[in-house]
């Protein structure tokens, strides 16, 4: 008997070891048990499971990122062979669900928290993506592709938070660049259209690399920038704050009034500072300075000037109506 329970451990080590094999890849996710409906439970070292669900899972949750929608659990019914998150660079790229795999590689990296990564090919939702060892390089969620980089540090910090400058950013033309600016952080150093050179001395090489130093910086900590403004170098100084939106959260500048927004802008929660505002649970955001506004993105565009009030249309049933933000 004990040749025999030695025998089958030893073909399940060989079945997961690193083949390159694919297709034990897709075997090891559907005996995990890792893909249930529109939830991962994805079994790791220690007793614990990584879970993307946007509900709370039926379980002793250890830690939650809800701008990720993660949760890590404690697992009592232990997988003998747990998923690891490879952060060495991978030759081979797999989406794989319980019924197919896909080969391919990352189209565009993960913006921080305003957009996740793509892939080259269409993946199932949800799904895992693996490389030939079967080690986790990230998860395919609704939103895109949340990368390892991520979910790391979302396994290893005590607590979850993000840092923000008050900016967000795109790449434009092999250059980092001043997307939008938040018009309520007060004295902020950044200006729409400001190209970023440098980071505590480190080349902004891309918006992917740029948005993982400022989220996952400590609050408080104090940063240098060199930027590109018009035709002039500034150095700048940046006071890392505790990022408030993004992801699966409410994304918008309007959270640091106070005010959280659902994707069709209708508004799930209001802070007790945001009372004076007169607003409600439920009202639909219309109008930002007479400009009608459809989605997150176009809020952006809007809000470019921090010295001027700002004029917002809300309808509440069958009326509409004006509030005023400084």
């Amino acid at each position: 008997m004990f040749r025999l329970f030695l025998a089958l451990n030893l073909l399940f080590l060989n079945l997961y070891a690193c083949k390159g094999d694919s297709e034990l890849c897709k075997l090891k996710t559907v005996d995990s048990k890792s893909i249930v409906n529109q939830t991962l439970q994805i079994p790791l070292p220690n007793n614990q499971k990584l879970i993307f669900s946007t509900t709370a899972p039926d379980a002793k949750i250890i830690k939650h990122d809800p701008y990720l929608s993660l949760y890590l659990v404690e697992e009592t019914n232990n997988f003998k062979y747990p998923f690891r998150i490879n952060m060495n660079p991978a030759s081979a790229l797999f989406g794989v669900d319980n019924k197919r795999i896909v080969k391919g590689k990352i189209l565009k990296r993960e913006v921080g928290l305003e957009s996740f990564a793509t892939f080259s090919e269409p993946l199932s939702v949800p799904s895992l993506l693996l490389n030939s060892c079967c080690a986790l390089e990230g998860i395919v969620t609704p939103l895109g592709i949340i990368e390892k980089e991520y979910i790391d540090r979302f396994l290893k910090i005590k607590k979850v938070s993000y840092g923000d400058f008050g900016i967000r950013i795109k790449d434009l033309n092999s250059t980092v660049v001043v997307s939008s600016s938040n018009p309520f952080k007060k004295d902020n150093p950044f200006k729409k259209n400001d190209i970023i050179l440098e980071i505590d001395g480190k080349k902004a090489k891309d918006s992917a690399m740029l948005m993982r130093e400022i989220l996952f910086s400590n609050i408080g900590s104090e940063h240098t920038l060199k930027i590109k403004r018009e035709n002039k170098i500034v150095v700048l100084k940046a006071i890392t704050q505790n990022r408030l939106g993004g992801g699966y959260l409410s994304n918008t500048f309007l959270e640091f009034l106070g005010v959280s927004f659902d994707k069709n802008l209708v508004i799930v929660k209001i802070d007790k500072d945001a009372n004076k505002y007169g607003l409600k649970i439920g009202d639909k955001l219309l109008q930002v300075n007479t400009k009608d506004i459809k989605n997150e993105e176009e809020i952006y565009d809007v809000l470019d000037n921090p010295k001027e009030s700002i004029n917002l249309l809300f309808q509440r049933d069958n009326f509409q109506f004006f509030v005023k933000v400084n």
